[in-house]
């Protein structure tokens, strides 16, 4: 096998995993459904910081740092990314604690469109007829679920749009993905052990009551927030865009599944047909994204020099 094919399919196995161990996040949350859902966002905030700063500590990787705090357009992204990763952190363990992870799942099938909005409306990129026919398409879907359901799916939308938001803020930050966390949750750290210790003072904590199998799993936090966002950024360093757009379908997946699956959340036919809608829509978005490229490819190896 060349060392090419070798990167690949090492990226392949190291971005499936990522959106593998993102998919299976709801059995993670529910196992510490007795933990509320704000006392949970502040341990796994807090322990995330310190497993980032044991691997930055271990890879000698602080050096960012001073020159980052007295950077005032780092600091204004970062303070904006962090409300932003937070508040989609919140959501969706409020969502899985109260059995909407149907609903979770829709939100991260819907996040790809929302990123192509912004594009056009925030970055001013030019769409093309595909994108904006899937768009509409994933628009007809969202409104078949409204009328379903006699509500907007505000769940699915919040959670769209606040990751939509975070990663356009992430594309443009000059920090990498495990420097970035650490930045985001030393902002938000102080805050999180703020609230931890107001609910200890308090008699609130749940974490003052609880056994050492959900200490254990609140520890845990750290590592499972920090891991699959570490081997996403070495897997997409490695594989073409397209194909990891392909493959970020995986994570929403098995959300779903193990919604319908594990804890038996309802999805009826009317319900199923919205989704499809916006299954379609991303289809043709991966689809017309294919072909786009590989007339590109085409055209430059056809002509090099005028590609260029």
């Amino acid at each position: 096998m060349s060392d090419a094919a070798a990167g690949l399919r090492g990226g392949v196995l190291q971005a499936s995993a990522a959106y593998v161990c993102w998919g299976l996040f709801p059995l993670y949350f529910k196992a510490l459904a007795a933990v509320p859902p704000l006392e949970l966002l502040a341990h796994r905030v807090l322990w995330s910081m310190a497993f980032v700063a044991l691997l930055l500590a271990a890879r000698h990787g602080w050096r960012w740092l001073q020159p980052a705090l007295r950077d005032a357009r780092v600091l204004r992204a970062f303070a904006c990314s962090s409300l932003l990763i937070s508040a989609n952190w919140f959501l969706y363990i409020w969502a899985v604690v109260n059995d909407r992870i149907v609903e979770a799942s829709l939100g991260y099938f819907i996040n790809p469109l929302v990123n192509v909005l912004l594009a056009a409306f925030v970055l001013h990129e030019r769409l093309r007829r595909g994108q904006w026919a899937a768009v509409a398409l994933a628009a007809a879907g969202v409104a078949w679920l409204t009328w379903q359901a006699g509500a907007l799916p505000w769940i699915a939308l919040l959670l769209a749009c606040s990751f939509a938001g975070y990663g356009l803020l992430r594309k443009t930050a000059p920090l990498g993905a495990l420097e970035g966390l650490a930045m985001e949750t030393l902002m938000l750290g102080p805050l999180a052990l703020a609230l931890l210790g107001a609910l200890w003072a308090t008699g609130r904590a749940a974490f003052a009551e609880a056994g050492p199998g959900t200490l254990a799993l609140l520890a845990a936090a750290g590592p499972i927030t920090a891991i699959p966002l570490l081997l996403f950024a070495a897997g997409a360093r490695r594989i073409p865009f397209s194909l990891l757009g392909l493959l970020q379908y995986i994570g929403p997946t098995l959300q779903l599944l193990v919604g319908v699956a594990v804890f038996h959340e309802p999805f009826a036919a009317a319900r199923a047909a919205g989704f499809a809608a916006i299954w379609a829509a991303l289809a043709l978005y991966t689809l017309e994204g294919w072909w786009q490229g590989r007339g590109a490819a085409a055209r430059e190896a056809a002509d090099p020099l005028g590609a260029r």
